[in-house]
């Protein structure tokens, strides 16, 4: 058996392979996220953003089974589903790669890709049937490694994003989770991440990209979706909208920045400036700090 990447048809435009609505999550005396919605298109890539404590890696907990939800739906290809395991999420179809990637850095490529899902045959690991496999997926992907029988340790970062990132990919998921994958990079090795990130999305793989780096969520995002204070604070298609508008999402300088951007749209341009908050008074302070 060949390792492949299962290649989708699209879905209906607009249709969301999994999609998440009033989703409440709080840790004792704090409200992590209050009422938040989420849906992943196959074939997309929808980047989640927000400034440090907005929410973001709670939900991607939520939608990867590691903390799940207190209130709230969950649909998974048009169905009712719960998520109250990452074994859960994982059979469903969901594959996340968190910031911390999670490998080996004492074995090399092929056995960090097969780790605890190892081939056997008559007793033994058969290396010569996970290398093989391991090569033909790596191709698929356009990935570029200096061997699979290199020790991870001796990989750079945005190498191990990827060797990160394909081992995912073995359990066949309809959507991919990738928590900050070009933190820390440089220019080349981000290039190498992003680029296998389009890969994803040709291939027909609902993908969330979470990032601080606007720049690359311009480069490879489809729609923008902005949490802030653990609450929705806009949903942007990347065409319609620039870094400006973002960041005022993000920073809630101006809450009602996609009202505004649909009035000028039609034609009000009373709509042009909207009123920020007072610096001087308490709530301007403290939008300010946030």
């Amino acid at each position: 058996m060949t390792a492949t990447v299962r290649e989708r048809p699209p879905a209906p435009t607009g249709t969301p392979v999994l999609s998440l609505r009033g989703i409440n999550k709080r840790f004792g005396a704090v409200q992590a996220l209050t009422d938040v919605d989420f849906d992943v298109v196959m074939g997309e890539v929808v980047a989640l953003v927000g400034d440090n404590g907005a929410g973001k890696s709670t939900l991607v907990k939520v939608m990867s089974g590691v903390g799940p939800a207190d209130d709230g739906t969950i649909e998974f290809e048009g169905r009712p589903v719960a998520i109250p395991t990452p074994h859960a999420a994982q059979d469903l179809g969901i594959a996340t790669v968190f910031q911390d990637l999670a490998l080996c850095d004492n074995l090399d490529v092929v056995g960090n890709l097969y780790l605890g899902r190892e081939v056997v045959r008559i007793g033994a690991l058969d290396e010569v049937e996970m290398e093989r496999r391991s090569l033909d997926l790596l191709r698929q992907l356009a990935a570029r490694l200096p061997s699979v029988r290199t020790r991870v340790a001796g990989l750079s970062g945005g190498q191990r994003q990827v060797v990160a990132i394909s081992r995912s990919l073995l359990g066949e998921p309809a959507v991919v989770i990738l928590d900050e994958p070009t933190a820390a990079l440089g220019v080349a090795q981000t290039a190498q991440v992003l680029n296998l990130v389009e890969r994803l999305r040709e291939r027909g793989l609902g993908v969330v990209l979470i990032s601080h780096n606007l720049a690359d969520v311009f480069a490879v995002a489809d729609r923008i979706v902005v949490l802030r204070l653990g609450r929705n604070g806009g949903e942007f298609p990347v065409q319609d909208v620039n870094q400006d508008d973002v960041v005022a999402a993000i920073t809630g300088s101006r809450e009602n920045v996609v009202a505004e951007r649909a009035a000028r749209r039609a034609g009000h341009p009373e709509a042009e400036s909207v009123e920020e908050p007072d610096a001087e008074t308490p709530h301007g302070a403290e939008e300010e700090v946030r």
